[in-house]
C-alpha cells in the first residue's frame, strides 16, 4: 500500500460455521490473506455442529484479513469472522467502524445465518446476503427471504466463494446497496455506538 492511501474502508464477512467466509476472503484479496485457521480435532466435534460440513478439516478461530486496493487513496479491508457460536463474542468488535457486511449463507444450514443478521440489524450495519453455492438444495430467492425473514430492501445474491469474479460481484453489490442507503436519508443506517 502506497503512502498516499488515506481511506481504509472496512467490510466484514459473517455467517455460519463452514459457510465459506475464509474462502471468500482468500479468493478476492490482492495480498496473501492473514488467517487464523486451526486443524479441527475430534474434541471440537463435541462442541461444533459439523452436520453438513463433514469434509471440513480446519476452522477459523479469530478472523481472516484481506485487502483490495481500490485506487491510490482508497483501500478496502476485508475481515472474515469465525462462524462457531463460541467465537461470536468477537463479532461486536469486528463490526465497529464497519462500512457494511456480507452475510454468507450455506443453504444446507440456513438456520446458522440468524445470529449474523440479528447482530448486524442491532448494530445498524448495512448488509447483503450471499448464498454460497455448495451444490446443495436449490431454493428460490423468495424461500430464502422468507426463511431468513429478510427485509425486502436487503439484496440477496448467489455466489461461489471460490471464484474471484463471483466474490467481487458480491462486494460490488454491497457497495451499491450502501450507496443507495445513504442516498436516501430516511433509510440511512443508524449505527450503534460500541
Amino acid at each position: 500500500m502506497g503512502a498516499s492511501a488515506d481511506n481504509g474502508l472496512k467490510i466484514v464477512v459473517v455467517g455460519g460455521f463452514g459457510a465459506g467466509k475464509t474462502t471468500m476472503v482468500r479468493s478476492v484479496s490482492e495480498i496473501r490473506p492473514l488467517n487464523t485457521e486451526e486443524t479441527m480435532t475430534q474434541a471440537g466435534e463435541a462442541v461444533d455442529d459439523i452436520t453438513g460440513v463433514r469434509g471440513k478439516t480446519a476452522t477459523t478461530v479469530a478472523f481472516d484479513f484481506g485487502r483490495i486496493t481500490l485506487d491510490a487513496r482508497n483501500v478496502l479491508y476485508l475481515f472474515g469472522a469465525p462462524g462457531q457460536e463460541r467465537f461470536w463474542f468477537l463479532w461486536d468488535r469486528l463490526f465497529s467502524g464497519t462500512l457494511g457486511a456480507v452475510v454468507l449463507v450455506d443453504t444446507r444450514r440456513i438456520d446458522d445465518s440468524w445470529y449474523a443478521i440479528d447482530r448486524l440489524e442491532k448494530h445498524g450495519t448495512p448488509f447483503i446476503v450471499a448464498c454460497n453455492d455448495f451444490g446443495g438444495p436449490a431454493f428460490a430467492p423468495e424461500q430464502i427471504r422468507e426463511a431468513l425473514d429478510l427485509d425486502p430492501h436487503v439484496p440477496l445474491v448467489r455466489c461461489d466463494a471460490r471464484s474471484r469474479e463471483s466474490s467481487k460481484l458480491v462486494l460490488i453489490t454491497l457497495v451499491e446497496h450502501i450507496q443507495a442507503l445513504y442516498a436516501d436519508p430516511a433509510r440511512a443506517p443508524r449505527q450503534e455506538l460500541v
